[in-house]
């Protein structure tokens, strides 16, 4: 069978947030393949040891990368630890990617306690 994929991405403010998270959860997320954008990548790989596919940095298209890949079926999930108080400049891409998860009905988890239930 066939590992599901999970994209991992979090906002500069969220990233030590996303790393403890997936520190916490290193057991449970090495039944999954682990794919993210740029650096959240190199620092959820660097803290866990866990091997995961770097994407470009959200800014520079890494979120419309993630995005087309749950549109071609290749992302089960998401786990997007996005900060709702900083103004992004590339907010429009940010909208998209909550919208394709939607549009293609795979899990978008915004926050730990939802990340939470969607490794539980």
């Amino acid at each position: 069978m066939k590992k599901k994929k999970i994209a991992l991405i979090a906002h500069d403010n969220k990233k030590q947030e996303i790393v403890e998270w997936a520190c916490h959860n290193k057991q449970a997320l090495s039944g999954y393949v682990l794919c993210g954008t740029g650096h959240t990548a190199k620092l959820v790989e660097e803290a866990t040891g866990l091997p995961v596919q770097a994407y470009l940095s959200g800014p520079l298209g890494g979120d419309q990368q993630i995005g087309a890949k749950v549109a071609e079926g290749e992302i089960d999930a998401v786990v997007f630890f996005w900060d709702p108080l900083q103004m992004q400049p590339h907010d429009p891409d940010v909208k998209a990617l909550l919208r394709i998860a939607v549009v293609y009905d795979i899990p978008i988890a915004t926050n730990k306690a939802t990340a939470d239930c969607l490794i539980k």
